[in-house]
């Protein structure tokens, strides 16, 4: 896929990663779609916004007949509750499912047909070395993420056969709004950007963009006692 010639769709596009996705797609020649909840607070010059709650059908839908020449959609847009499942608000667990699982199913479902009749083309969901694993601190984020990785792996084999790609990037903490009060080593997001691009340029289905996840990535043959040691 060369990127200069797709037509390409990221939602939350407004800021953090998304935003840097947007800006890394125009740089190297993409025409681009930009979605967000409230499209005025985007502020790149050269794109086109588009108002888009990806847990609203109706939006969804809208956005699909303003956006019907895409070639590459990014599903970007998350939420990020901080919901622990043992004892969080079960209305910011079912936020997490409805943004992660639910929205971005919708997106693709809603998008999948766009990109077959338009010959083809790629789809991006944005996961995160949380889909892997849990820290026991956010799991409604964990568990959200985790279903959206096995949704990822399902409709890649579904999509295949239509022409359409589907790949996954797992990516740990970002220098974002959403992460602003942790207290971490962070990925700066310009440059997860470029490699999640990169990654999709090559053809790749699965991009692994940060230490911690290739690290979390070698353990997973390991079982429960190489990815959590403190349990055994």
């Amino acid at each position: 896929m060369k990127i200069s010639e797709q037509i390409a769709f990221v939602t939350g596009a407004n800021r953090g990663l998304g935003r840097e996705l947007t800006l890394e797609l125009l740089s190297r020649g993409a025409k681009v779609y930009a979605g967000a909840r409230n499209p005025e607070t985007i502020d790149i010059p050269g794109v086109i916004p588009v108002k888009l709650d990806i847990t609203n059908p109706q939006e969804v839908a809208s956005a699909a007949k303003i956006a019907k020449d895409i070639t590459l959609l990014i599903n970007n847009a998350g939420s990020s509750t901080g919901a622990s499942l043992i004892d969080g608000e079960l209305d910011q667990i079912q936020l997490e499912f409805n943004t992660h699982f639910f929205g971005t199913l919708s997106m693709v479902r809603t998008f999948a047909p766009v990109l077959a009749n338009n010959g083809g083309g790629s789809i991006l969901n944005i996961l995160s070395v949380l889909s892997w694993f849990s820290s026991g601190t956010v799991g409604g984020y964990s568990a959200a993420k985790a279903a959206e990785w096995a949704l990822t792996n399902d409709l890649r084999l579904n999509l295949y056969p239509q022409n359409v790609r589907v790949a996954g990037l797992h990516v740990g903490y970002m220098e974002t709004d959403m992460t602003s009060g942790l207290e971490v080593p962070k990925s700066n997001p310009t440059d997860i950007a470029k490699i999640a691009i990169d990654g999709i340029e090559s053809d790749s289905f699965e991009i692994v963009a940060d230490d911690t996840s290739r690290y979390i990535q070698s353990t997973l043959a390991g079982g429960v006692s190489a990815i959590y040691p403190q349990l055994s």
